[in-house]
């Protein structure tokens, strides 16, 4: 296993995670169409209690995200989470309100009462995927920042930084970028195209199902038009490449190149986009089909896999700087050292059985379709 190798591997992991997420915004999706899928009191309590028992996979897959990258790529931590804390501050905080809303919105001396803490899920439902697509879509488009490493033996400095941001919006000037809010928004409308087809495979109530089969179209087609229009932007905008010694420089088509040279990318790619397209067509079009949230899901999984590996591997900066090119991150500036990478692989060995696991656990909880019934006795959000 040579340096290179394991910076690849941990990109790869990284990127996973990151796929993984976006896949599991199909709760923040769900949640935001509470009141159009549930339309009645019990209608909404249904959608609420099939999304309630997925929370915590979002959740703990967003901070293993966050933690791979911490361990892996150090830099880039410091770096967006330390200086764009803002944008990850109201992100985190949205899950937080979400995580709390599940609990206390039917709970005895609620005097807020549930509508409010439901209205609280509509708005991380928003909010939660349209920021997080934002900052990946800052992965393409570049952030303000600045990285000075010699800071670190400034024998004058007190509190030595490496990285800062290079204005005082620390990470919401991204959303001014409106590349950064077409990708948020394409995000945005995946996960509620995601939670639809969830919820119409995991609650069983015919009203939910029609009325997911109409909202579909209405989510499904904004997304596509989204997503198109950027993947086109993508392939012809210019890129942020770097040289064997590290020079970071801007190149013509890029990320177009990337999915030529490196075309197995481009397989998985097409592929993902094929899956999710199937999954939305096959539901809207077969009354009796309620399984288009699995080649759906696939499908997403493997098309963001294949456009952040795109971002990173191929001599690629995978954090562009908008305020200063050489500031640009890469897989070999801002990775952790040898020891700690192949340390590292052999504790990811465990993830197999890890995955198997949420596999066995997901199995169980779904186990039986939600009811009307259901909500009634037993514990119920």
């Amino acid at each position: 296993m040579t340096y290179d190798f394991l910076q690849h591997y941990w990109c790869f992991v990284v990127a996973l995670l990151g796929a993984l997420l976006v896949f599991l915004l199909f709760v923040q999706g769900a949640n935001s169409c509470i009141r159009s899928l549930g339309w009645t009191e019990e209608g909404k309590r249904l959608v609420l209690n099939s999304t309630g028992r997925k929370w915590e996979f979002t959740f703990t897959t967003l901070v293993t995200f966050g933690g791979a990258f911490f361990a892996s790529y150090p830099l880039f931590y410091s770096t967006s989470f330390g200086g764009a804390y803002w944008l990850w501050m109201i992100i985190l905080f949205t899950f937080v309100v979400q995580a709390v809303s599940y609990e206390f919105q039917n709970k005895l001396g609620n005097f807020l009462g549930p509508k409010t803490f439901q209205w609280c899920l509509v708005l991380n439902g928003v909010l939660g995927p349209l920021l997080l697509g934002g900052a990946v879509a800052t992965f393409f488009e570049g952030s303000n920042f600045i990285v000075e490493k010699d800071n670190m033996i400034d024998a004058g400095a007190i509190t030595p930084i490496i990285s800062r941001w290079a204005n005082a919006s620390h990470g919401l000037d991204a959303l001014l970028n409106p590349w950064v809010l077409v990708f948020g928004m394409a995000v945005m409308f995946l996960a509620r195209v995601l939670g639809i087809l969830y919820v119409m495979n995991n609650v069983d109530d015919e009203d939910i199902r029609s009325r997911g089969s109409v909202r579909l179209i209405g989510n499904a087609i904004p997304f596509v038009i989204l997503f198109v229009a950027w993947l086109v932007h993508l392939l012809l905008k210019d890129g942020y490449a770097y040289t064997d010694e590290g020079v970071i420089f801007m190149e013509p088509y890029k990320y177009l190149h990337n999915l030529i040279d490196m075309w197995y990318l481009t397989i998985l790619l097409l592929a993902g986009v094929v899956l999710v397209l199937y999954g939305i067509g096959k539901t809207v079009w077969s009354k009796d089909y309620i399984k288009g949230i699995w080649p759906a899901g696939i499908g997403t999984v493997l098309t963001v896999l294949s456009l952040l590996l795109c971002t990173a591997w191929n001599h690629t900066a995978y954090y562009p700087s908008t305020a200063d090119l050489q500031s640009s991150l890469t897989m070999q500036n801002s990775c952790s050292s040898e020891f700690t990478l192949r340390t590292m692989f052999w504790v990811s060995l465990l993830v197999p059985f890890v995955l198997a696991y949420i596999v066995y656990a997901w199995r169980a909880i779904d186990k039986k379709k939600i009811s009307r019934e259901e909500i009634k006795t037993g514990h119920a959000y």
